[in-house]
């Protein structure tokens, strides 16, 4: 089979460092813009769902039928789903609330030894587990864009990039904050970001034997899975804690009419 290795590559390594766009974000802008941040999970929820169904759970169903595509999407969710049970990972409150306290100490008083202990231990942990959580992202990104369907690979890839941003803010205000460190912040945020290509590159060496047109159908159906999953039990609820749930679903709805759009114009 004709894999398009270097270009797959490309995208997920291009996805997986939009880590870093968010660890800048956090140093530039002293209050994050929340609503901003709730519409672009949305966004970024709505275009990974549509993709699942549309593109990736579709073209499996196309290719294998609708039994086998069908299983193999809900082995990706459960699959992801004992990830998420085994390393839990609720960067998402922990980071905000680290925010709010950085932000309240600096205004009122500096943050204690002990304070800036607990900060920098918990953006280390947040760092080491978006990173883990990062190498089935980097086989979603990997697997459409090893197909050689450039448009699909573009458009997975955007939707991850989308949902690593604030990842990166998370990764990076917490450390910034119990450091004072910048280059610090970004380190941290950067390396959790290449956890994906380096996943990439794992699953291309161990499946590369055992790829058939099939299996690569039933990839894509599997990943399917893992992307309604990040989407329904990661960015949503991130989503709603930022802003009111009419901006989540706007953004939602937008992200969704943006891929069919571009599917529209591409077909």
């Amino acid at each position: 089979m004709d894999i398009n290795v270097g270009f797959a590559l490309l995208l997920t390594t291009l996805a997986g460092l939009s880590t870093g766009i968010g660890s800048l974000i956090a140093f530039f802008i002293r209050k994050p813009n929340t609503s901003y941040l709730s519409f672009l999970l949305g966004l970024s929820a709505g275009v990974m769902v549509y993709i699942s169904f549309t593109e990736l759970l579709g073209t499996a169903i196309d290719d294998v039928g609708f039994l086998k595509a069908n299983i193999a999407f809900f082995v990706g969710i459960i699959v992801f789903a004992i990830i998420d049970i085994l390393i839990p990972h609720s960067y998402e409150e922990e980071s905000a609330d680290d925010h709010r306290l950085g932000v309240i100490s600096k205004k009122e008083k500096p943050l204690s030894p002990s304070s800036k202990s607990a900060l920098k231990r918990g953006g280390i942990f947040i760092a080491l587990g978006i990173a883990i959580h990062n190498f089935p992202e980097g086989l979603i990104t990997f697997s459409a864009a090893a197909t050689g369907d450039v448009s699909l690979g573009i458009m997975i890839a955007v939707a991850v990039a989308l949902h690593n941003i604030p990842e990166g803010i998370a990764v990076s205000v917490p450390i910034l904050y119990s450091t004072g460190s910048r280059k610090k912040a970004f380190g941290y945020s950067f390396l959790s970001g290449l956890a994906e290509p380096v996943g990439a590159l794992l699953g291309f060496l161990v499946l590369t034997p055992f790829l058939t047109p099939d299996i690569l159908s039933m990839t894509l159906a599997f990943v399917a899975g893992i992307m309604v999953y990040i989407s329904l039990d990661e960015i949503l609820p991130m989503a709603h804690r930022y802003a009111r749930e009419h901006l989540v679903i706007i953004g939602v709805v937008a992200g969704m009419a943006i891929m069919a759009l571009s599917l529209l114009l591409l077909g």
